[in-house]
């Protein structure tokens, strides 16, 4: 057995076991993460967040989701990478590579939760799916469908994500969200595809704002409440979208796993 330091992290509940493999990798981290990620005989978690060398950018993460799978870029998990770091020694200031591309991430708090800003990037906003028309999608280095409704309780979200995971259109599967515009922010559920309903999903908060952007709904900077917290996404003359929000260490442990 190899002992893994690793530390227990969220961002507005989307929690993560977050592991330095710049020294040794973790081989089978499929398998890995399915292990660990189970709630009932693991650490438990929406995912594994790996931090590997780059020569493109200070580190890069890799997401595994809970089922396996790879996603190409989290938006909270990347507040949880750069805090991580930053308690290791970085700068406060550091470019993060993803499978989505390189993302630049800013604390601006240290205080308790951290407060920690990421430049997005451009949002590409498409037509509704064939299950959906009113459906807005919306890609954000990864997949997303946005769904207004009247509200959010009392509708079967991982009826409507099967659906659409259906479609040719998402060969991968997609990341669904229900949104309900108010006066002065915009509440929203989430389902992650690997993972299943969630409590945050950082680049789905990027993708409702967008869509709500879109619709000419609310401006920004605007509030995203989310069922673990409060995120806020704002664009730039260009368009590009910026997500900030906490990062919070939960704790610190070592696993104990045959990687070979």
């Amino acid at each position: 057995m190899t002992a893994i330091p690793f530390a227990k992290m969220h961002g507005t509940r989307n929690d993560f076991i977050v592991i330095d493999t710049r020294e040794r990798s973790i081989p089978h981290l499929a398998a890995f993460a399915r292990r660990w990620c189970d709630r009932h005989s693991g650490v438990g978690a929406d995912g594994v967040l790996t931090i590997e060398r780059s020569v493109i950018a200070d580190a890069r993460m890799r997401v595994i989701n809970a089922d396996g799978s790879e996603a190409e870029m989290c938006g909270n998990g990347i507040r949880c990478v750069a805090r991580y770091l930053a308690e290791a020694g970085a700068l406060d200031r550091l470019a993060i590579e993803t499978l989505a591309g390189v993302r630049e991430t800013a604390i601006e708090s240290r205080e308790e939760a951290w407060r920690i800003r990421v430049a997005m990037g451009a949002t590409q906003i498409e037509r509704g799916t064939l299950a959906y028309p009113d459906a807005t999608v919306v890609r954000v280095g990864n997949p997303h469908v946005v769904l207004f409704v009247d509200a959010l309780e009392g509708v079967d979200l991982a009826a409507i994500a099967g659906r659409i995971a259906g479609e040719p259109t998402f060969a991968d599967g997609a990341n669904v969200h229900l949104a309900v515009v108010e006066a002065d922010c915009v509440r929203v559920r989430h389902f992650e595809r690997g993972v299943g309903e969630t409590q945050a999903c950082g680049t789905g908060a990027v993708a409702v704002a967008a869509a709500t952007r879109m619709r000419d709904l609310l401006s920004t900077p605007m509030r995203v409440e989310v069922p673990g917290g409060t995120l806020a996404v704002d664009f730039d003359a260009r368009g590009e979208a910026t997500l900030i929000g906490p990062a919070l260490r939960v704790f610190d442990g070592v696993l104990h796993d045959d990687v070979a």
